[in-house]
């Protein structure tokens, strides 16, 4: 059995952020293997797929993002899912807007979702890095996370997400890089990356 998490906050006035682009992925993934309905469960929101021939269960936690560990954590003790299984789509302010890096482990460099779920489980957890661009100054940053994707941003966005639905039994299947080259040259395809082909060097 696999955890996926998709990061966010909670409430209609986060919805469109920046922030929340883990939220976004996760119900692109939901409605794109027709998963029942998200319920309240696990200090979140749940539900549960079979993909790419795994049990998948898909949490949105609630507690806000900078407590997204104690949501993670009951779930993967409940559901026995080691650190290994457990997959996290997040906002990256390191990546240009549209680019996606998977990795595992490391460190949370500022971001407070990623940082908690260290806290409560370990850091060698399966990252979904999802690039939403940099402001500029660290002062910034703040403010930019929890403003909405601009209206000329949303293709890309919808794109990024959809692709990761499409694409999402690969990372099931732990074929991460296939993962990634997918949802590249498909953002390519799109017109919206001009990237590098297989064989890039990782970020």
């Amino acid at each position: 059995m696999l955890l996926f998490v998709g990061l966010g906050n909670p409430g209609r006035e986060y919805q469109g952020n920046r922030h929340n682009i883990g939220f976004m992925a996760l119900d692109a993934i939901a409605r794109d293997c027709r998963a029942s309905p998200f319920r309240r469960r696990f200090q979140g929101e749940a539900t549960e797929a079979e993909i790419g021939g795994e049990r998948v269960i898909l949490l949105k936690p609630t507690t806000y993002m900078n407590e997204s560990g104690r949501a993670v954590g009951e779930a993967a003790r409940f559901l026995k899912i080691a650190l290994g299984d457990i997959v996290v789509f997040h906002d990256e302010l390191d990546l240009a807007p549209g680019r996606l890096r998977v990795k595992t482990g490391g460190g949370a460099a500022g971001h407070n979702g990623l940082r908690s779920i260290a806290q409560h489980m370990g850091a060698d957890f399966k990252r979904v890095r999802m690039g939403i661009g940099h402001p500029g100054a660290k002062e910034l940053v703040h403010s930019y996370v929890l403003n909405d994707f601009a209206k000329a941003e949303r293709g890309w966005v919808e794109t990024l997400c959809d692709l990761c639905a499409r694409n999402a039994a690969l990372l099931a299947k732990a074929e991460d890089a296939s993962f990634q080259n997918r949802i590249d040259l498909g953002m390519k395809a799109a017109g919206f990356l001009d990237v590098k082909r297989v064989g890039e060097k990782p970020e």
